[in-house]
């Protein structure tokens, strides 16, 4: 048997100030289970959960611990919708498929604050809003267009001029905007950690520093075996690993592009900075090319993200953009040091929607959120638990073939390119 790899969380605001993790220990005996699921994320963990709610006996299985990639490590602002506006799909897809898209999407939220009051999970949830700021004329003028959109679709949302998105985000950089108050925002690892823990109070059983090194299927069941030598056999199995996907199951790897998302932390603000940055405690992310997201956490630090190198950092000079872009925006934050800094991967593929793969009879594979993990992974980890307990055949999103994107060895190289190019247009606006 080989000895074990042991993923440790790396440091971050987020596992400094958690709470306790429940016990994952690692599987030490061979094991059976209606559905065997890969990954312990928000997918895998609410997958998990509705799943044991119907009566479904589940496994969860992880390198890590629950949390330990993107859903322990994001910027922890939940917000509805996606990449394309409402217009933009019922064009793309027609009124059938794009109703279903968007009422998932649209309500995604809804999910992660419901399930959250429903068991009591301790996160930090609030639930003020997202003010999404245009940091030009062009993004202000889709930005309006977007917002109408949402409006006709029963949403309240509301529109700031530049005085009032001054005011509201207590930076003088951006024209104007728009406020969804249907997003909130909530602390990331306790969300992950809360969702283990109330799935295991459902009967799932949950093994954290176990990775899942082969998987194949057997006269009529999946065979999964663990770098500890050990099996699991299921009837159903689901590969949740989203950023973090290997090469577990062919060409699956080659579909997304891992990218990494550099967040930075202040150390608490005093009362009055407090008041002169996102007072109201609405989520932002602005509408660059590059975009940057800040909120306050429940301690009144300020964090801000964006993208960074595809490496992962080695120093804190890799988080230096983001300083720079803190003080631009805030330049009341002057002297105000940085407590912690961090790095996840977000999945971005080429659709900019989350893709559902069956590539074989029993095998669910769920992932590309690019960038909005928390809000679709939580939706649509409940519709994926419906679809294999039979409860619901529908899925919101179209299942689709696995097709990894071209050249996808060079796809760092040419993103690394773009993001230089975009953050001079971002700079030059």
């Amino acid at each position: 048997m080989k000895a074990a790899e042991t993923l440790r969380l790396p440091p971050s605001l987020w596992a400094a100030t958690a709470t306790a993790a429940v016990e994952t220990p690692a599987l030490a005996e061979d094991l059976r289970a209606d559905v065997a699921i890969v990954g312990a994320g928000y997918t895998g963990l609410v997958t998990a959960l509705r799943l044991a709610e119907a009566g479904v006996s589940v496994c969860v299985l992880d390198a890590g611990e629950p949390g330990w990639g993107a859903s322990g490590r994001n910027g922890g602002q939940v917000i509805p919708g996606l990449k394309y506006d409402p217009d933009q799909l019922l064009a793309k897809f027609g009124p059938a498929r794009a109703e279903a898209m968007l009422e998932a999407a649209g309500s995604a939220a809804d999910e992660v604050f419901a399930l959250i009051e429903q068991h009591r999970i301790a996160c930090d949830a609030t639930r003020k809003g997202w003010i999404q700021p245009a940091f030009s004329a062009s993004s202000l003028q889709a930005i309006e267009q977007r917002a109408e959109q949402w409006r006709r679709r029963g949403v309240a949302v509301e529109l700031l001029d530049r005085a009032a998105v001054g005011r509201r985000i207590g930076s003088q950089n951006y024209l104007g905007g728009w406020v969804d108050p249907r997003a909130g925002s909530l602390h990331p690892l306790n969300y992950a950690r809360g969702l283990a823990r109330v799935a295991q109070q459902q009967g799932v059983r949950i093994h954290g520093q176990t990775r899942v090194e082969a998987l194949q299927r057997e006269g009529g069941q999946w065979q999964l075996r663990t770098a500890q030598g050990h099996r699991v056999q299921a009837q159903r199995v689901v590969l949740a690993t989203n950023g973090y996907t290997d090469d577990l199951w062919p060409r699956l790897r080659q579909t997304v592009i891992a990218a990494n998302s550099f967040i930075i932390a202040t150390r608490p603000l005093s009362a009055e900075l407090r008041q002169s940055i996102l007072p109201n405690g609405e989520v932002c992310s602005d509408a660059r090319r590059l975009l940057l997201y800040f909120k306050q956490d429940a301690q009144g630090r300020l964090l801000l993200g964006g993208r960074g190198p595809f490496s992962e950092p080695t120093h804190s000079g890799d988080w230096r953009h983001l300083e720079r872009s803190l003080l631009g925006l805030f330049p009341q934050l002057a002297g105000t040091p940085i407590e912690y800094r961090w790095s996840g991967r977000v999945a971005l593929n080429q659709s900019f929607l989350p893709q559902l793969h069956e590539p074989q009879p029993g095998l669910s594979i769920l992932l590309g959120y690019n960038g909005r993990g928390i809000a679709l992974s939580t939706a649509l980890g409940k519709h994926l638990a419906a679809r294999l307990s039979g409860a619901s055949r529908e899925f919101p999103f179209p299942v689709t073939p696995i097709r990894p994107i071209p050249l996808h060895g060079l796809q760092r190289l040419y993103l690394g390119a773009g993001i230089a190019w975009y953050r001079l247009l971002d700079a030059l606006r």
